[in-house]
């Protein structure tokens, strides 16, 4: 035992160069960086926003507010969080996997409590969860290809969706609450339109893969002759 782990020997069993061990011992301590500790307070705030909104059988107006508060707050961890990670090049593994994976549970869970609770259709949580499960299939589908870049279309949707989901978490009535209706129509468009949007990308995206595979395939034939 040299009390070197493996990862710093690069598997040889020998200490690598010092400046070499002292850049693994920095990217092994960036998983404590701020962008990643914001995704993990986001996906804390989970499970805390679903009991809040369903406290007292969900209709209480003073809990609901609670679980307003933590859901804006987990929207408001999920702007900064990717801004500082690409800003301050703090980008890791696990801020790639547990970003997207926080930013779904956050709207999935109040869609589903919306749905349950009978304040959302639930042919509305359908639409938007078959949306982004959709996409998130199709991104593992094309990405040998390439990666389909996150559209201003895909930003205007999320943006859409946090505000109608925190517009229904209140219990507002009134013209507040006809507009959280026609919020919530704009989010549905959007969710619709730029799901759209991404399957013809990711068609597009495999369709050049495969024509590029092709036509190496035929250069190395063309070389070996």
């Amino acid at each position: 035992m040299t009390g070197v782990p493996a990862s710093a020997t690069g598997g040889t069993g020998r200490p690598t160069p010092r400046g070499k061990l002292g850049a693994a011992a920095v990217d092994q301590a960036s998983l404590w960086n701020i962008a990643n500790i914001l995704t993990m307070i986001r996906l804390v705030l989970v499970p805390a926003f679903v009991v809040l909104l369903l406290q007292d059988g969900g209709h209480d107006p003073a809990w609901r507010a609670w679980a307003w508060a933590a859901f804006a707050v987990a929207m408001i961890t999920d702007v900064f969080d990717g801004h500082l990670a690409r800003t301050y090049n703090l980008v890791t593994d696990f801020g790639k996997i547990a970003d997207p994976i926080a930013d779904k549970a956050i709207m999935a869970a109040g869609l589903i409590s919306l749905s349950a609770l009978g304040d959302l259709p639930w042919w509305v949580t359908a639409v938007i969860l078959a949306r982004e499960l959709g996409i998130t299939l199709m991104r593992f589908w094309v990405i040998r290809h390439g990666v389909i870049p996150a559209s201003r279309g895909g930003k205007m949707k999320t943006l859409a969706q946090g505000t109608a989901v925190g517009m229904y978490v209140l219990m507002l009535t009134g013209p507040l609450a006809t507009l959280r209706f026609w919020v919530m129509t704009v989010a549905v468009v959007l969710t619709v339109l730029t799901g759209l949007d991404y399957v013809r990308q990711a068609v597009v995206l495999r369709r050049r893969g495969l024509a590029a595979e092709r036509a190496a395939a035929e250069r190395s034939e063309a070389a070996a002759r």
